[in-house]
């Protein structure tokens, strides 16, 4: 993997890829060159057979990410050739996570604003703290949100409540943001790490083909348009006639855990 910025912290271990936003000074909001190399982290961890889920986090405790870093947005946003670099960026970081093949968990601590919501929606899983915040403050900055970024809302928690998080722009709690279905689970601040480390073990342990073919069923499921049932149906075909769908045959019949290969 070609070199990228310090403020991406990446580790392998144990079936997981894990990277951790760095940027606390603004809450790990995302500089143009967290954007720009995103994708680079997440297809090394795509071309990794060793790696079979990715966790997503901020750095510190204190946040996930506070959106972008508007710090930068004199520079990077002033002309119409540098906006439409960063907004590639932006675009590119997205659809690289939404669109993995290999599940993931964004583990969200402290402030989720606005692009780190964004960022948080294209995970698989949102599992919190139990003092997280969350809010899409674009009403109050003038902002226009895509219609990616939306749809991907909408799709998770429906166009009322998405209407609600951007008309109001106001933080919404834990508890509320997992009665909408923004979030996954809400677990105690001092529990976190641990409950996510389990969660992340029991996905790498199981049989990464059937993974990805419920991750590609599912996708297809919920794609404007149709699904795609040929592609349904060569995943799942997949696993069947797969080395590790014997392995896991076998091994329920010796009572052992299984020992996948993705083959």
């Amino acid at each position: 993997m070609a070199e990228i910025t310090e403020q991406l912290i990446v580790e392998k271990g144990n079936g997981v890829g894990r990277i951790e936003l760095d940027n606390q000074a603004r809450r790990n909001a995302m500089t143009f060159e967290m954007w720009r190399d995103l994708p680079m982290v997440l297809n090394d961890f795509m071309a990794d057979d060793d790696v079979r889920v990715v966790v997503l986090s901020g750095r510190g405790g204190k946040a996930f990410c506070a959106g972008a870093d508007i710090s930068q947005f004199e520079k990077n946003r002033s002309g119409e050739e540098a906006t439409a670099m960063y907004n590639d960026a932006v675009s590119m970081a997205s659809n690289t996570l939404a669109e993995l093949q290999k599940p993931t968990i964004a583990k969200i601590e402290g402030f989720c604003i606005g692009g780190g919501v964004g960022i948080a929606l294209c995970c698989d899983l949102r599992i919190a703290n139990d003092v997280s915040t969350y809010a899409v403050p674009a009403a109050k900055l003038g902002l226009g949100y895509g219609h990616e970024g939306l749809a991907r809302l909408v799709d998770l928690v429906g166009p009322s409540l998405a209407k609600e998080i951007f008309f109001t722009a106001r933080q919404f709690t834990p508890s509320e943001a997992q009665a909408m279905g923004l979030i996954n689970r809400v677990v105690p601040r001092a529990l976190l790490d641990a409950y996510v480390d389990d969660y992340a073990t029991r996905i790498a342990e199981n049989a990464p083909l059937t993974i990805h073919a419920a991750k590609t069923v599912i996708h297809e499921l919920v794609k404007p348009g149709g699904p795609d049932y040929d592609v349904c149906t060569e995943v799942v075909d997949t696993c069947f006639a797969s080395e590790d769908f014997k392995e896991g045959r076998q091994a329920f019949m010796e009572k052992r855990k299984p020992q996948f290969k993705r083959k």
